[in-house]
């Protein structure tokens, strides 16, 4: 068909190379708008996440590149080339071609990663498996990304003849340069490993709360040599991998997200422990910070000055634990101060006076 419009367009070589190599180009783009088209029409009422519309975000790129090049390449046999020039076009196309499905099979992990991120959904209140599925997607995804690169490179290197004889001939001297580069990337080599150790055995995931160099934080990003922890105040902590594998650190969502809190009130010795306790409950029963496991009130210890009252609590998870212990803290200590003010911490003397013994205090 091409052929015959050729002959009957009687164009010459060059203007026909040229109109030929357009109309692949052109074409590719055209089919890929409206593959484009059609798909956003399919996906124009979800609101939340949609397959459609991640596929098209993550594979839009590379589909411009791809199938303007594969039109392309279908179209070469029918331009009118001298062989060189065709051998060197031919090359070109080859490459761009390798290229560029290489860049659609990293669209094509993202798309799977937008797909699981949306099932394993981090939001939930009890997260544990979501954690788990989030952290050895992340670090598969940075494997599969890297492998299909170097695979793609290799690719690429081995279209050239003369690059193969180069890398047989560095096969044979690759003893001294080998234990060089060993030596050389032996730390990498052990991040590596360590990154595969942490996502398949999971003594961290994304999203777990750590208690790491005295700072606490959460997991926001790990990857195949460092992991990102997130401060409180929104600072970021960034430790090599290795730090998790060979030093000790707190994980408060190892097992689960809820935790126990603790909070403190010293008090004199005066202090009426039912009344208290009863306060204590009354303003836990219907609170929403508390996932009603726990709740004790205990004197804990005894000082010569005052009496130390433990308040244990329960929630679902450490923010809200934090939340909740600075709730009882305040109410508790405006209810002291209202109805028990006289219990509140005192200092005691014994004064002597023409031989009497007078008892004195001065509350703090």
């Amino acid at each position: 068909m091409l052929e015959n419009l050729q002959r009957n367009l009687q164009l010459p070589p060059f203007l026909w190379n040229i109109l030929l190599g357009c109309a692949a180009l052109i074409s590719g783009l055209i089919i890929k708008y409206l593959v484009a088209i059609i798909l956003k029409y399919t996906a124009r009422n979800v609101t939340d996440y949609s397959f459609v519309r991640s596929v098209l975000k993550r594979l839009g790129k590379p589909i411009n590149y791809f199938l303007p090049v594969l039109i392309l390449d279908m179209v070469l046999p029918f331009m009118e080339l001298h062989r060189k020039p065709m051998a060197l076009l031919s090359k070109i196309v080859e490459i761009s071609l390798i290229a560029s499905f290489g860049f659609m099979l990293v669209g094509l992990v993202k798309v799977f990663e937008d797909y699981l991120s949306h099932t394993y959904d981090l939001k939930k209140e009890d997260n544990l498996r979501e954690r788990k599925m989030r952290t050895q997607l992340q670090f598969i995804r940075k494997l599969s990304i890297s492998m299909i690169m170097i695979l793609t490179l290799c690719a690429v290197l081995l279209s050239f003849d003369n690059l193969r004889k180069i890398g047989a001939g560095l096969l044979t001297g690759v003893g001294v340069g080998g234990i060089i580069v060993g030596f050389a990337a032996q730390r990498s080599l052990s991040n590596f490993l360590a990154g595969m150790q942490i996502a398949f055995t999971q003594p961290i995931r994304i999203d777990d709360v750590l208690v790491v160099e005295g700072e606490w934080g959460r997991v926001e990003e790990i990857t195949l040599t460092y992991v990102v922890i997130g401060i409180w105040d929104q600072r970021k902590l960034i430790l090599p991998i290795n730090y998790f594998i060979e030093k000790p650190f707190q994980n408060w969502t190892r097992t689960g997200s809820a935790i126990l809190g603790t909070a403190f009130l010293y008090l004199d010795y005066t202090a009426p422990i039912d009344i208290l306790r009863k306060e204590f409950e009354r303003l836990l029963k219907d609170q929403p910070l508390w996932d009603k496991r726990v709740q004790v009130m205990q004197v804990t210890n005894i000082t010569e000055q005052t009496i130390e009252v433990r308040m244990l609590v329960s929630a679902n998870s450490s923010g809200k634990a934090f939340d909740l212990r600075c709730y009882l803290r305040e109410k508790m200590l405006a209810f002291i101060q209202e109805h028990h003010a006289y219990c509140l911490p005192r200092k005691r003397a014994v004064l002597e006076d023409g031989g009497e013994r007078l008892l004195a205090g001065n509350q703090e």
